[in-house]
Order: C-alpha cells, then structure tokens, then sequence
C-alpha cells in the first residue's frame, strides 16, 4: 500500500490519514493541552475517501501514524455502459474501467478528475 510515516503533530483539515488501514480525510482535527500525568492529546475526525464512512482518533501528538500518498489524475471518458465507464488517463494513456457515481452525470469526450490509490479510484 502506497503510504508514508509522520506524525500526529503535522496532520491538518484536508489532508489524508490512515484510520482502520482505510484512506480517510480529515474534516476536524483538535488538540488537547498536557496534563498533569501525560502528553498532549490530537483527536481526528475523518471520512472515508473510498466508502464515505465516518472515523475518529485520539493519539498523542507525537505519536506516528500512517499517511496515505493518494494521485490525483485526469482523464476522459471513453465510453459510459450502464453503471460502468471506460475511461482514459491522460498522462498514460491506460483506459480503465469505473463504476459511475449516482450524483455524477457523465457522457463521452467528457474531462473528468479522480483520486487513485492503488487499485481504488473516486471521481470527484
């Protein structure tokens, strides 16, 4: 999987974490002071990038923890069959197959944008 260490401390509102070995991004992200007995607290809230869930964690902030490297590519729809379309990346030239989303209405020779991670690719 592609992914990279760093720690609580540099996580930020936007950027990507690693909850649950799924890619997720950051919606709020909150510290805590130190307290008498231990080290300062980060809480993370974030939502799946790939399945939309909702996740949360509570490290210190100088914990490790996993980042995962998502691409951001574009690419032009080929073909659209049903719930499937074909689409080629713009930079390889690789045509894949993607599920087209419900709230997304796509047609051929459209420009489209979407994250990839590994074998798991969103338009957005």
């Amino acid at each position: 999987m592609a992914k990279q260490q760093t720690e609580v401390r540099d996580l930020q509102e936007g950027s990507y974490v690693m909850i649950e070995d799924t890619p997720c991004k950051i919606n709020a992200y909150s510290t805590a002071k130190p307290g008498k007995h231990g080290s300062a607290k980060a809480r993370v809230e974030a939502e799946g990038v790939f399945d939309g869930k909702k996740r949360s964690l509570s490290q210190p902030v100088d914990a490790k923890i996993w980042v995962p490297i998502i691409e951001r590519k574009q690419g032009q729809v080929v073909s659209v069959d049903g719930d499937d379309m074909q689409v080629m990346d713009l930079e390889t030239y690789e045509t894949i197959t993607m599920r087209v989303p419900d709230d997304i209405d796509v047609s051929p020779d459209e420009n489209i944008e979407y994250l990839e991670m590994e074998e798991q690719r969103k338009i957005i």
